[in-house]
């Protein structure tokens, strides 16, 4: 069995990763932890647009890592196997994404993420799964 869950930080992340330990040996499951990195390519300036720097190569090892060894303790202390994708783009779209390209039976996200400026405008990224994910999702308050 294939899970994917959504990793960014947040309190709600952490719980939907200790799901996946709780639950994913007595699964079978490999479990690929998702975070999606939303960059803007352009941003406005006074002086019109001005490109954004790219997220480095260097800086996605390391973000990868940090993820491994803290988001992902849980699994790894559950010794459920699992790996780390990084995917830009926002947070939804990139779990979608992932599902699709896994062939993944099952999503597990937090009840909320980060949250910010685009959450108010777009709602939620579990609410966004739930309304447009193609496969079962389980959503951990």
């Amino acid at each position: 069995m294939k899970i994917i869950v959504g990793v960014d930080g947040s309190s709600s992340s952490t719980r939907a990763v200790e799901w996946c330990a709780a639950h994913g040996a007595a699964m079978e499951a490999e479990v690929v932890a998702v975070h999606a990195i939303e960059i803007p390519v352009y941003a406005a300036s006074g002086f019109g647009s001005v490109p954004l720097p790219v997220v480095s190569e260097s800086d996605r090892d390391e973000l990868r890592d940090v993820i491994r060894r803290e988001s992902c303790a849980p699994l790894s202390k559950a010794n459920v196997p699992f790996s780390v994708e990084l995917i830009d783009g926002a947070p939804a779209a990139a779990i979608m994404a992932a599902a699709e390209h896994a062939d993944a039976d099952l999503v597990v996200t937090g009840r909320r993420g980060r949250g910010g400026f685009a959450e108010l405008l777009l709602g939620s990224t579990s609410h966004q799964l739930s309304h447009h994910l193609d496969r079962p999702l389980v959503i951990v308050p």
